[in-house]
């Protein structure tokens, strides 16, 4: 393939990291091993409602085409630059005006303003989006919204992780390992609070940061109420990828419960790639696209009772446990889950 000039465009929230960065910079290494020039621009956005139209003008402005031969985008509002083959790997909408506009997870007033905002992010994302060369999508969850809200159709272009070789199994332990963000939608609280119903000896050990002190401090009471810090473990910082690997090869199985997810998140496949199930929830969005009940994994309602069961069941049967690893490591497989795949459509 001819070398390229290729511009990475996203947004992020400074000093945050997650996957909305990783799905970049690990393109951006992937790219250059394959011999072509890349540039990433990150430009802050939060989106706050008083200035998310500012935030999706600042990309509008962006003409990119006398710089790269191909702009890809990613998370929004960066799809609003200009470039006459923009590749849009779409990974989420600002979805505080989208698919949670009803629910809980929205703060935001309903009313005449609020709504008229709404419907202008509606109709500049469309146009944007339906300007790109190729649109992508990281899940089938994102793919559904796009025809839903937008009317677009979005190709599933499931993202790996930067090194998969780096994962290893080794002998099956007693804790069920969670590594992402403490956040209140990636629900740690859930799989805390299901520590108060196991009636085995498993254990719990959580691995991220929480950007709201307050969340972690929930975490930290009920641990102390329900005297279960011989049983749960919380880890407050970003573990490296060396400390990752080595927990997910010694765990029982892996947990994955966020609310609605975009994807099937990276915490799901790391653990494949350790030949570890993952135990999720009904209501986790686009996890179950991964996950497959009994097979690879397990697949609860959300609720301390059901995760705890859940605990339970690959404690005591670990053959089975076992067999649902080994079946996790094989379904990267079967999705092609590669940065080969990965590059030749994002160039296509």
């Amino acid at each position: 393939m001819t070398p390229q000039r290729i511009g990475l465009i996203s947004s992020a929230v400074p000093l945050i990291f997650g996957g909305g960065r990783f799905i970049v910079e690990w393109l951006e290494e992937k790219l250059r091993d394959r011999g072509h020039s890349v540039e990433t621009i990150y430009i802050p956005a939060v989106y706050d409602p008083d200035s998310v139209i500012e935030q999706m003008a600042a990309f509008r402005l962006m003409d990119l085409d006398p710089h790269f031969d191909r702009a890809i985008t990613f998370r929004p509002p960066s799809h609003m630059v200009k470039h006459r083959r923009k590749v849009c790997w779409f990974i989420h909408h600002i979805r505080t005006f989208y698919d949670l506009w009803d629910s809980e997870y929205c703060d935001l007033p309903n009313t005449a303003q609020t709504r008229a905002l709404r419907d202008t992010i509606w109709r500049a994302d469309t146009a944007a989006l339906a300007s790109a060369h190729r649109l992508f999508t990281n899940s089938r969850v994102v793919a559904d919204r796009l025809r839903r809200f937008n009317r677009l159709e979005g190709e599933v272009l499931y993202p790996p992780v930067m090194h998969p070789e780096a994962f290893r199994s080794e002998a099956y332990g007693d804790e069920i390992v969670c590594v992402c963000r403490m956040e209140g939608h990636k629900r740690q609280h859930l799989l805390v609070e299901a520590m108060r119903y196991v009636q085995t000896p498993v254990r719990l050990r959580l691995c991220g940061l929480a950007s709201n002190p307050a969340y972690l401090g929930e975490l930290h009471r009920t641990i102390t109420q329900h005297n279960l810090a011989e049983r749960a473990t919380i880890e407050h910082r970003w573990i490296s990828e060396e400390e990752k690997a080595d927990r997910l090869a010694r765990s029982l199985a892996a947990a994955y419960i966020p609310f609605d997810e975009d994807s099937y998140g990276y915490p799901t496949l790391e653990a494949a790639h350790a030949k570890r199930c993952t135990v999720t929830v009904s209501d986790s969005g686009g996890v179950p696209e991964f996950v497959e009940q009994g097979r690879n994994g397990l697949i609860v309602e959300p609720q301390p009772e059901a995760l705890a069961d859940a605990f339970d069941r690959l404690y005591r049967d670990r053959n089975g446990t076992i067999t649902m690893g080994e079946a996790a490591e094989m379904r990267v497989r079967e999705l092609g889950i590669n940065w080969d795949a990965v590059i030749a459509r994002l160039l296509s």
